[in-house]
């Protein structure tokens, strides 16, 4: 059983930023990131492969988040900039055991965070 500990959520305005960190307690193959605003399903943010080699974002965060791990602290980054107030959400870290690619890597996730809230203001 893998442990996943989000950290770095916050109130932040309009245009500003934020860097989530999700630290997992064991080797995990593709980490990614999901958000779940008020009233809506859980969506797809992006997702990063072991090697860093493939990351992969959802349209409506692309050009502004950055997905990054770092496999020597085993934690990887979601670094959010030129945030909107429609990017509040609380945010989840997730994980999978097994390699994935393209829409594969949206899907099928075997370990999830407890979430953390993202607010921003307009």
């Amino acid at each position: 059983q893998v442990q996943l500990v989000e950290s770095g959520g916050g109130l932040v305005q309009a245009g500003g930023s934020l860097r989530l960190s999700c630290a997992p307690s064991g080797r995990t193959f593709v980490m990614g990131w999901f958000r779940q605003a008020p009233g809506k399903e859980r969506e797809f943010v992006t997702a990063i492969t072991r090697s860093a080699f493939s990351t992969y974002y959802a349209d409506s965060v692309k050009g502004r988040f950055t997905v990054s791990r770092d496999n020597a602290k085993n934690t990887v980054y979601l670094q959010m900039n030129s945030l909107k107030p429609e990017d509040t959400a609380i945010y989840y870290c997730a994980a999978k055991k097994e390699y994935c690619s393209g829409s594969g890597c949206q899907t099928g996730y075997d370990y999830w965070g407890q979430g953390t809230q993202v607010t921003v203001s307009s």
